[in-house]
């Protein structure tokens, strides 16, 4: 690992808002990166309510070049920034903040992030029929882009917030040329979809530690042959992701789609070819301290 650069005055400052951030990987995974390429970076933490005055403090500090923006302010963000692109407008929601020249740019990386995590373990979107469990913050972000990026087949969207699902479900149909279909999350409408989805995506918290054996998805559902990719990377491995492997499924953990998500902040703000090996070794390192 190359030394950790002393802090001066051309030292670029990086940031997470949000509240709370307090249980935030985020700091350890940047300051880890910027240390390996031996980057005058550094990345903190900053509880804040004032989503405006965040924004006034990016554009007002010369060295300020960008923020990462977490629950609740994704979408609060939004008329601050001055540039969006077209899918993260469909989205509605910013993860990533980025300023160049002044001008104050929003994307969103966990969409790309979960998609790169798919295709990295060999699963095919193109063509298939897709599952997408949750209608929340993260189903947006990846339903939207793997709608228009990914070319599937079909998109399914199952939820328990009615009024949610439908405005992700009605914003996907308008917004993009995939063909969606939604549902109430039942035992009756998961089993029916499961029968046909070749690519299954778990969203929610369901099975987050520590309620760990927690699972929306009962295992003689799963067909060999199938994807199934669970958002939650603590546990690495849930015992949503245990039993599909069990039954023959190619499965991807959520660790994938957080470390990418990370490199993909990193280079819009670096221009730096990120250091995934030592990013995702720090997420590790961070898990197994707890």
């Amino acid at each position: 690992m190359a030394n950790k650069p002393k802090i001066s005055t051309s030292t670029q400052l990086l940031g997470i808002i949000g509240n709370p951030v307090g249980h935030s990987m985020s700091p350890a995974i940047h300051n880890r990166a910027f240390e390996e390429l031996g980057l005058d970076y550094v990345y903190l933490a900053f509880r804040t309510e004032d989503v405006e005055g965040a924004i006034r403090g990016v554009r007002a500090l010369e060295n300020f070049k960008g923020l990462s923006v977490t629950i609740p302010h994704k979408v609060a963000v939004i008329p601050f920034l001055d540039e969006i692109s077209t899918v993260d407008q469909g989205i509605g929601s910013v993860n990533t903040v980025v300023k160049e020249d002044g001008n104050i740019k929003g994307l969103g990386t966990d969409g790309p992030g979960a998609r790169k995590a798919l295709l990295d373990a060999g699963a095919t979107i193109e063509n298939n029929r897709i599952l997408v469990l949750g209608s929340g913050g993260a189903a947006r972000a990846v339903s939207f882009d793997l709608a228009h990026n990914g070319r599937p087949k079909s998109m399914a969207l199952l939820g328990v917030i009615p009024e949610e699902l439908s405005h992700l479900a009605n914003d996907l149909r308008t917004k993009t040329g995939t063909p969606i279909e939604d549902a109430l999350l039942t035992d009756a409408t998961l089993a029916v979809k499961m029968e046909n989805a070749d690519v299954i995506i778990q969203t929610t918290p369901v099975g987050m530690h520590p309620k760990e054996d927690n699972s929306l998805i009962p295992k003689n559902l799963f067909r060999s042959g199938q994807t199934v990719f669970d958002i939650v990377y603590n546990p690495l491995k849930t015992r949503l992701l245990r039993e599909a492997e069990e039954s023959g499924c190619l499965t991807v953990s959520g660790i994938d789609m957080f470390v990418n998500q990370a490199a993909l902040q990193f280079e819009a703000w670096t221009g730096c070819d990120a250091p995934i090996a030592p990013m995702r070794e720090e997420v590790l390192r961070q898990l197994k301290q707890g």
